[in-house]
C-alpha cells in the first residue's frame, strides 16, 4: 500500500514539474502582459534599459518636455508649437530612437471626458511634431492619463494641469545601430559632433 502511496506522489510531483516547465521565468512577476519578464531580461541584458533611461534624463534636461493648453482645448498656441520646434530639433538629432506623449487635464469634467480630452491633446502633439519632419513610426500618443496624475493638486482650473509630455520611450529595432546593440554610440554621437575644440595658446613669450 505504501508503494503505491510513493507512486502517486512520486506521478503528482512530476506532472507539477511537467506544468512549471512550461512557464516563462519570471512569469510570476508578469502583471498581465505575457512576455514582460523576457522584454525586461532583454532589456537588460543588451543595456537598452540604462541606455533609454539616460537619453530620457538628457532630453528632459536639454529640451522643455511640457506644453500646456487653454481649458477644454487641444489647440497648440504659439508658445506650446515653440516648444515643440525645439523637441523637434532635439528629436531629429537621434534617428534611433522613439518618443511618446502622454495627455493630462485639470480635474474641470468628468473623468472619462477628461481621458479624451488628454489623448487629444497628446495626438495633437504628435501631429505637429510630424509637420516637423519627425517620422510618424517614432512617435506614439498611447496615452491619456485625464484627471488623475495633476501636477497641482486642485478641484478647478488649473493650466500646469492642462499639459502634454514627451518622453522617450525606446529605440527603433530596425535601425542599423540598434540591431548591432551600438547603443552607447548612439549616446555620444551628439556629444562629440558637438563638441568644439579649445582655442590653443602660445607658452612662448612674445613680449
Amino acid at each position: 500500500m505504501q508503494s503505491k502511496i510513493r507512486i502517486v506522489v512520486a506521478t503528482a510531483g512530476i506532472a507539477a514539474l511537467a506544468a512549471c516547465s512550461d512557464r516563462e521565468a519570471g512569469s510570476e512577476l508578469d502583471e498581465g502582459n505575457f512576455g514582460n519578464p523576457t522584454m525586461n531580461n532583454t532589456l537588460v541584458a543588451t543595456g537598452a534599459r540604462d541606455y533609454t533611461i539616460n537619453l530620457a534624463h538628457r532630453f528632459a534636461r536639454e529640451v522643455p518636455n511640457t506644453v500646456t493648453f487653454d481649458f477644454d482645448s487641444a489647440r497648440l498656441d504659439e508658445n506650446a508649437k515653440a516648444v515643440l520646434r525645439k523637441q523637434a530639433d532635439w528629436i531629429r538629432q537621434f534617428p534611433e530612437v522613439r518618443f511618446k506623449v502622454f495627455g493630462f487635464t485639470d480635474k474641470v469634467g468628468t473623468e472619462a471626458y477628461n481621458k479624451r480630452l488628454g489623448m487629444r491633446r497628446a495626438r495633437a502633439v504628435v501631429n505637429y511634431l510630424t509637420s516637423q519632419g519627425i517620422s510618424r513610426k517614432r512617435l506614439q500618443a498611447v496615452v491619456s492619463y485625464g484627471e488623475t496624475r495633476p501636477l497641482i493638486p486642485t478641484e478647478g482650473r488649473e493650466r500646469r494641469n492642462r499639459r502634454a509630455v514627451t518622453e522617450v520611450s525606446g529605440f527603433v529595432k530596425s535601425n542599423p545601430l540598434v540591431l548591432n546593440g551600438k547603443y552607447a554610440a548612439i549616446i555620444a554621437r551628439e556629444y562629440v559632433s558637438s563638441a568644439t575644440e579649445e582655442p590653443r595658446y602660445s607658452t612662448s613669450n612674445n613680449n
